[in-house]
């Protein structure tokens, strides 16, 4: 593979000078400190004088290597699933396990003599319930997948779907295939059930799974050469084994660096398109926590160079730069503004960006000081939403929380608590559709050019498992707007008392109560039923 399209073209010399020196200075020390060997050597003090939850961690170093020898595997499998007459595949996952077979969907599409595949990591009922009415159970194959065996979401999701087909289908096993870690429960359950199961390597988190079984089992079953796409992941990989001119290396000093300077805000500019969510997860879980983290930016369409403070650090990863991108990219750096690039050469070239930001994120976390591959603040959610259920089952409601219609004055009122370097979270309850992402989008827009902030946006409880580690374990600079859509659906899941819409208002309020109690400053808004247009009124409003 041609090292250029595995670059990472910093473009040191337009940055601000104490910046551009911290960031050399960094360089320099990572080769004194041995950083590239001790981290293949699975050296657990670069991080933490303590190993637990490092070096249980380490596996995606030689993940690669052991998969490319399953590859024939898992290509029979998917022509013989074809061959089946199986026509789609929905994945039952959350975060780590939803994430890059996204990617893998949306970077490839679908192809001639495989199926399609959609991912399910929505408690929303609405969400749930369009694809039963629009899957056949005789010709769908589901992916349950999660690395700890538990995840109330996936396991609510596989519990719905399992009785769905089941009346129809005399072989319903044959439908359904498992990706967890060892001795699991639903390793036991797989077992017990007949199901297709694959164990992946427990020495890996779930934000570091891309080239393992939970990436590459729905890959393969959409018609991805799993050969060439792990091919390039080693090319990378042996690029990151490098001393000097180290890309990996070299993205995850400036990444780190530029948080520890107050540049903290990574904004991406257009074109990582899915892979922005895969790394999204990756840097917000992995450095979000002690007080310190880098808050990826993805989906904010650009601005001019003066809407941006100077808590700003741009990433443009691309193929072929193109003449709005390398315009942009020069408005911004004549600004003083930081901005990475990154080439790649076609889609396969995913198999190396994965490693790449794995890699360079591991790095980073050591520029902070803090263990990349743990999320001590997530079941701070996870807690208080199992309260919150267990309220609604003693008194068959969920407890008061404060709430009011979307009103663009007690929003002005909340933002005005914001200070330099804080950031905008729109955390959003509501079924994801283009017109409500048109509409958040819209507000997102109006918000950074009034406030001068970064804004984000995350559909819950899917950012839950993405960047909610960072939101209450990181800097307390965010703002969060929870925007919950208001309706009722009767949507139940087998086995439980309770509907999907009951568990995801839980997950809602839940994280409301995880964000105050860590002292983080929290709006909450009732949308009513029309969400998109409760969103343009608020943005029109303002």
């Amino acid at each position: 593979m041609d090292s250029a399209y595995a670059s990472v073209d910093l473009g040191l010399s337009s940055w601000p000078l104490p910046i551009r020196r911290s960031v050399e200075a960094a360089l320099e020390q990572a080769i004194g400190q041995e950083v590239v060997r001790r981290i293949w050597e699975r050296d657990h003090t670069l991080w933490k004088p303590h190993p637990r939850e490092i070096t249980d961690r380490l596996g995606w170093l030689d993940i690669v290597e052991k998969m490319r020898e399953r590859t024939a595997l898992l290509s029979e499998l998917a022509a013989e699933l074809w061959n089946d007459g199986y026509r789609d595949v929905l994945l039952l996952g959350m975060g780590g396990s939803s994430l890059a077979p996204e990617v893998y969907r949306e970077t490839f599409g679908t192809r001639d003599g495989f199926p399609d595949l959609a991912v399910l990591d929505s408690t929303d009922p609405l969400v749930v319930s369009s694809f039963a009415e629009r899957l056949r159970p005789d010709s769908t194959l589901f992916i349950v997948a999660t690395k700890s065996g538990k995840t109330v979401e996936t396991l609510s999701f596989y519990r719905f779907f399992y009785e769905w087909a089941r009346h129809s289908l005399p072989q319903v096993h044959r439908h359904f295939v498992a990706i967890t870690d060892p001795l699991t429960a639903l390793e036991k359950l797989a077992w017990e059930h007949k199901f297709r199961l694959f164990c992946n390597d427990p020495h890996i988190g779930g934000r570091y799974s891309a080239l393992s079984y939970f990436g590459l089992v729905p890959a393969a079953m959409i018609g991805v050469d799993l050969d060439e796409l792990l091919g390039r992941a080693t090319a990378m990989a042996d690029l990151c084994r490098a001393e000097s001119d180290n890309p990996a290396v070299k993205l995850g000093i400036a990444l780190g660096t530029l948080a520890a300077a107050g540049r903290d805000k990574l904004t991406f500019l257009p074109g990582v398109g899915s892979l922005g969510n895969w790394i999204e997860q990756l840097i917000a879980e992995s450095t979000g926590k002690e007080g310190k983290g880098i808050l990826p930016v993805i989906g904010e369409p650009p601005g001019q160079p003066d809407v941006y403070g100077t808590d700003r650090a741009f990433v443009y990863l691309h193929r072929d730069l193109d003449g709005s991108g390398a315009t942009t990219m020069a408005a911004l750096r004549a600004a003083g503004h930081p901005v990475i690039e990154i080439r790649t050469r076609d889609e396969y070239d995913l198999g190396g960006q994965f490693f790449l930001w794995e890699m360079a994120t591991a790095i980073a976390g050591y520029v902070l000081g803090v263990n990349p591959f743990d999320q001590p603040n997530v079941e701070a959610t996870k807690k208080q939403t199992r309260k919150m259920l267990q309220e609604w089952q003693t008194t068959g409601k969920l407890p008061a929380a404060e709430m009011s219609p979307p009103d663009a004055d007690a929003l002005s009122d909340f933002l005005r608590q914001a200070n330099d370097g804080d950031y905008i979270a729109l955390q959003v309850y509501a079924p994801p559709t283009p017109e409500t992402d048109i509409a958040l989008t819209a507000l997102r827009v109006r918000l950074r050019d009034r406030y001068r902030l970064a804004t984000t946006v995350g559909y819950g409880p899917r950012f839950l498992h993405s960047t909610g580690q960072l939101h209450k374990g990181g800097p307390n600079s965010g703002l969060f707007v929870q925007l919950i859509a208001d309706y009722d659906h009767p949507l139940t899941i087998p086995g439980e008392e309770l509907g999907f819409g009951v568990l995801k208002k839980a997950q809602a309020l839940g994280d409301r109560r995880a964000l105050l109690d860590a002292g983080r400053r929290v709006i909450t808004f009732r949308l009513g039923r029309e969400v998109a247009l409760a969103v343009e009124r608020l943005a029109a409003a303002l």
